[in-house]
């Protein structure tokens, strides 16, 4: 086992490592930027280096502090968390390169899976289902339009070297294309770094279902089951829940076998993420693998009773997976809501001070957050602040025990989405589980 862990990230996901290292026995060092002297994880990490202003390019995405950070603590590994430098390969390579175990998969693992047109052809080799699409980056606007007539519309642009949400545009009909085609691109090289798109023809109505995977480092590969992740505005994920209401155990078995197999063919180690579109028929296809930790993972530790934070650790340390597939068993129903500091109408950010703070408790109630009374929201990074997770036997009371917990949560100073995630709650298409990734534009108007 590691002895010292730097944790190259910010907020709630630091806490969430901090306290997994602390179970663990293995100290930690916390980097922060001038505008998170204060934040709770330098607080509770055993030690603590500022790495630069509040503007991340100069401080958690500058590669070269970080390093230099874990080399003056000792540190023998970095967890990266998700979000800022968690799936660059670049980072990764130079982690190897200076004898620091970087905890996530190998760079070459990151490299592959994070271009999404290699991503699909390595999921078409391992006989995993795509989406009907390009099979190469496109040259061109007249290229895309070409092909997309053989594809057929409405169809999806995206980046090639993309996640969440960015460079994305739906294209309804030919006549858009050359527009959609500019946008994407250019917001994915300002985005990535890479101006790179792809097309698929776009699947609708359709659910968000994510296989979460552990792998080790001699081979072994389980998941752990679904997450339906389909309540989203413009493709960023505001309410998670495991398992789905929509899944099937037959179905179940064939994603989670599907994932599997794709993570097997890489020899993928450590935390991961395959996620899928499912039709209203049930046929699901392959989108993209997160080589990650995800923000929702609490969901999927709530209903399989498996730290995956202490696994992903484990993994990098060498140790072999403890279970097996058959010890692996869904046993209630979780829902997680993301609570950002923003306006729960328009979306707009909200930084500021919080005043007044009171958190929810009681049976099934788990709060994942790095706020306390007095502290400052700063407005240089994701407006992300707290994750209210619940469990509890059935879909139903889950949702009302969630309900309740919102109801006890109180953030003063700031605005956020509470009010939001009320609204999804109580919708009758939510209760009976007719969700797809359009129920917030097509039922919450």
């Amino acid at each position: 086992m590691f002895s010292k862990i730097l944790i190259a990230n910010r907020g709630e996901i630091a806490l969430r490592i901090i306290r997994a290292c602390r179970e663990l026995g293995v100290r930690t060092v916390a980097v922060y930027s001038e505008a998170d002297a204060k934040s709770l994880h330098v607080r509770l990490a055993d030690e603590s280096i500022c790495i630069g202003p509040p503007q991340a390019a100069q401080s958690y995405l500058n590669a070269s502090r970080l390093i230099s950070s874990a080399e003056i603590a000792g540190a023998d590994a970095i967890h990266p968390g998700y979000g800022f430098l968690a799936e660059n390969s670049s980072f990764a390579e130079v982690c190897e390169r200076c004898d620091i175990a970087f905890i996530g998969p190998t760079a070459d693992q990151i490299r592959l899976m994070g271009d999404k047109v290699k991503a699909r052809e390595t999921a078409v080799a391992a006989g995993v289902p795509v989406v009907p699409g390009s099979q190469a980056p496109l040259c061109s606007a007249e290229e895309a339009a070409e092909l997309g007539w053989r594809v057929g519309y409405p169809l999806m642009l995206k980046a090639s070297a993309g996640g969440g949400g960015k460079g994305m545009r739906l294209v309804p009909s030919p006549t858009e294309i050359g527009r959609a085609f500019a946008a994407a691109s250019t917001e994915a090289m300002a985005a990535f770094g890479n101006p790179a798109l792809y097309l698929e023809r776009y699947v609708s109505p359709a659910r968000h279902i994510e296989i979460q995977l552990l792998g080790d480092q001699i081979g072994s590969v389980v998941h752990l089951g679904e997450r339906d992740c389909s309540i989203q505005r413009r493709h960023q994920k505001l309410l998670e829940e495991s398992p789905s209401p929509a899944i099937t155990p037959a179905l179940r078995a064939r994603m989670g076998e599907a994932a599997v197999r794709l993570a097997r063919s890489v020899k993928y180690r450590g935390a991961g993420t395959v996620e899928f579109l499912v039709d209203v028929e049930g046929n699901f296809y392959f989108m993209e693998m997160n080589t990650r930790i995800q923000v929702e993972h609490p969901v999927t530790e709530m209903v399989t009773g498996i730290d995956l934070v202490k696994a992903q650790i484990r993994i990098a340390a060498g140790e072999p997976l403890s279970l097996s597939q058959e010890d692996i068993s869904l046993r209630g129903h979780s829902i997680e809501c993301r609570v950002n500091a923003e306006d729960p109408d328009t979306f707009v950010p909200s930084p500021g001070k919080i005043l007044n703070l009171r958190l929810p408790g009681g049976p099934g109630v788990r709060v994942d957050t790095h706020l306390y009374a007095g502290c400052t929201i700063p407005p240089f990074y994701d407006s992300l602040i707290a994750k209210l997770i619940v469990l509890d036997n059935t879909r139903e009371e889950a949702i009302a025990r969630m309900l309740r917990a919102l109801d006890e949560l109180e953030i003063e100073g700031v605005k956020t989405t509470i009010p939001l995630h009320k609204r999804i709650l109580v919708s009758p298409e939510f209760s009976a589980g007719r969700i797809s990734t359009r129920f917030l534009e097509s039922v919450l108007v």
